[in-house]
């Protein structure tokens, strides 16, 4: 094999140019240009008044900008000026709106670990995850503690948060240094303050158990909420601070059941008095599969609402959707109707109405879309306030009740912070002068909604992205996108998630290089029902939602103007998997991928925590279980991958382990398959740093576009 070098990093490869190669095309706009969008998050709002707070990640660079009604002009309020990872988590006004509370660090959408600092730039002096304060007006940050997951007192005065698996508080102001509020056994976690201040109640994790408890002064024991052996979590306070309402599902044990049936995951809704922790049943799940615990964003979503309701959310009719019930008993009130699924869901302050973002709406496309949308608390019926090729996620009421605020985006143009009447009306976008004046976005293609099917019937839902639609004189070659999660769904336009919204940029610039491009929204994803999330014999069972990935090529390769034999392939993370499954067991139809943090050996992964021998007593299936495992791993099909790829993998990775990609490498290697690497020291999963998403991007295009002959 050649010896070939990207920047400091060895790559092995046997690369030569593709035959079929056509003129390069020169795109509109660069992947820089592309890549330059300022991507807010974290939007929130103080309990009284107008003012907001939220996350801006601008090439790396992540600040905190806040903005006051009725003019809502965007204004940075933290000044952090270079590209070092840091990520802001965590970002809430207090109730006053005096002060912004934020996290500084940590890679907050790890599946482990993710409180740990992270250091993507490999400074000697090394970073810390830290809860910080700063005045809304302006003024210097101050660090409040080592800690995560803070939550400020609705007095305004105190912040407390988790340091050291307990509870500490410290001013909010960072007058005095934290201190330990709350030491009980357990990991504890969740901290919820009552309404007026007073009492704070938690989580305490006890491994095959988890309790609530109520903690008021340090003179007065901790109360627990009616102690079990289930697990109890999504603690949520009455308005009068008397009571709390929250989730118990079973604690762990128990018989060993199959592995390879679907189970029914049962839960309840509670109620308790805070002062006594007596507690009662108010709801119990449908013993169903889809009555099982959601597991879309938010989960159960549980909110104390006004007149005396609970609302949650359910997917016991098939989609992810809310309902409301008397805190006295009775039926539940499905207050969303339709085949369309809630997420991001708030409570006004009144407590009267909930915003969400929803795939709801008239036209046909809004399936794959996002709008805001807002419906009562006592009874059925939705308004959608985002229409047509608008989409908006995240919404919240402001304290004063006029406004919703939300991120708004279209195909062309990057997330925006908007403001619209409560009731309805003309948006206003804040800050969208952060968005550079050389980005392309009137070049960008408007992807087109496609449903193909699978070989075994499924309707996949897709986009397709083509630069010049309109002139399709040259066969030219095809990349399909596969997303990761998996319950994750591409949109026909940016997306709510930094991680998505670099790949929605990268799919813009391979079709302004002259590839057709198809996302495809596979099953095991959301947006589509609860069944098409939760299908049969996929991932680490049977893996059949790999059928979708190769309808898409079936798809591309009955388009007369896509070149069948120029097919390839890219994704990351669980769509780091499919992309390494195509390869293995279809290098006939891709010619070539690339693979993002993928997931190689499931039997290596995360189907051995479930199949491992932890005590005498192992499902009656656990053999025939792991052995399906392997089979449904791209490495069990190594002997038929021939086409060439390239690994790329940040080694602090907390979502997929590295060792994944270092055996893969290994494998590839002793079959002489030609692939390169790209491997990324000290980032993680998500590379928190602008720079290495630029670098590994930037690695995607070049490979593919080599081999797939357009270079």
């Amino acid at each position: 094999m050649n010896r070939r070098q990207i920047g400091p990093f060895l790559v092995l490869c046997a690369l030569p140019f593709a035959a079929y190669a056509q003129p390069p095309v020169k795109p509109k706009f660069t992947l820089a240009q592309v890549k330059s969008y300022p991507f807010p998050n974290e939007l929130t709002t103080a309990a009284t008044g107008n003012r907001i707070a939220w996350a801006l990640n601008e090439q790396g660079r992540r600040n905190i900008w806040v903005a006051e009604g009725p003019e809502f002009k965007a204004r940075q309020l933290t000044h952090y000026s270079v590209d070092d990872g840091q990520e802001l988590t965590s970002v809430s006004i207090s109730a006053d709106g005096r002060y912004v509370v934020f996290v500084r660090g940590g890679d907050h959408g790890g599946n482990w670990d993710n409180s740990v600092p992270v250091n993507p730039v490999q400074s000697p002096i090394p970073f810390k995850t830290q809860v910080w304060s700063v005045p809304f007006d302006g003024g210097d940050p101050k660090p409040l503690a080592e800690a995560d997951d803070p939550a400020i007192s609705p007095r305004g005065d105190r912040v407390v948060f988790v340091k050291d698996r307990q509870v500490w508080v410290a001013p909010i102001d960072g007058s005095s240094p934290a201190k330990k509020l709350v030491t009980v056994k357990g990991d504890l976690g969740d901290p919820v303050w009552s309404p007026d201040g007073s009492r704070l109640a938690f989580t305490s994790n006890r491994s095959d158990h988890q309790l609530i408890g109520v903690y008021t002064n340090d003179s007065t024991p901790v109360v627990w909420m009616d102690a079990s052996t289930n697990r109890d979590t999504y603690q949520r306070w009455s308005p009068d601070g008397r009571r709390l309402v929250f989730v118990r599902f079973p604690g762990r044990g128990g018989f060993s059941d199959s592995v390879l049936v679907s189970r029914v995951q049962p839960w309840g809704i509670w109620t308790a008095d805070a002062t006594t922790g007596t507690a009662q049943q108010l709801w119990e799940s449908p013993k169903t599969l889809r009555g099982s615990y959601p597991s879309t964003q938010g989960g159960a979503n549980l909110q104390w609402a006004a007149d005396d309701r609970i609302v949650f959310l359910s997917e016991m009719d098939g989609w992810a959707h809310l309902y409301s019930i008397p805190v006295a008993g009775g039926p539940a009130v499905l207050l969303t109707p339709g085949s369309f699924m809630a997420e991001f869901i708030s409570l006004s302050q009144d407590r009267r109405s909930i915003v969400f973002a929803g795939n709801a709406g008239s036209d046909s496309n809004d399936i794959d879309r996002r709008h805001v949308v807002k419906v009562s608390v006592g009874r059925s019926g939705i308004e959608a306030l985002t229409t047509g090729e608008n989409l908006g996620w995240t919404p919240n009421i402001t304290g004063d009740g006029k406004f919703i605020v939300f991120i708004g985006a279209t195909a062309q143009r990057p997330p925006v912070p908007a403001v619209m009447p409560v009731g309805g009306g003309p948006v206003t976008w804040v800050g969208a002068e952060r968005i550079p004046a050389d980005f392309p976005t009137t070049q960008l293609a408007t992807p087109r909604k496609v449903v193909f099917h699978a070989s075994d019937g499924v309707a996949v839902h897709g986009q397709l992205f083509e630069a010049d639609p309109q002139h399709r004189s040259v066969k030219k070659p095809a990349i399909i996108f596969v997303h990761g999660g998996p319950p994750r769904q591409m949109l026909l336009g940016w997306h709510y998630s930094d991680y998505y919204s670099n790949a929605y940029a990268l799919n813009q610039y391979l079709a302004a290089l002259g590839f057709a491009v198809l996302s495809v929204n596979y099953r095991l994803g959301i947006g589509y029902g609860r069944d098409f999330q939760h299908p049969a014999s996929a991932g680490s069972g049977g893996a059949s939602e790999y059928l979708d990935v190769l309808g898409g090529a079936n798809y591309l390769r009955s388009l007369p103007w896509i070149d069948p034999k120029r097919i390839g392939i890219y994704g990351g993370s669980y769509g780091g998997f499919l992309t390494a499954m195509a390869l293995a067991r279809n290098s006939d139809i891709f010619a070539a991928g690339a693979d993002l943090h993928g997931v190689h050996d499931w039997t290596a992964e995360r189907a051995q925590n479930v199949l491992s021998r932890t005590r005498f007593e192992r499902p009656a299936d656990a053999d025939t279980a792991f052995a399906i495992a392997f089979r449904s791993s791209p490495v069990a099909f190594m002997k038929t991958w021939k086409s060439p790829v390239i690994l790329i993998h940040g080694d602090d990775d907390r979502n997929v382990r590295f060792a994944q990609t270092v055996d893969l490498a290994r494998r590839l290697s002793a079959l002489g398959v030609p692939y390169e690497e790209l491997i990324i020291p000290d980032d993680t999963h998500h590379f928190m740093r602008h720079a290495n998403w630029v670098r590994a991007d930037s690695a995607v295009a070049d490979f593919l576009s080599r081999k797939l002959g357009l270079r």
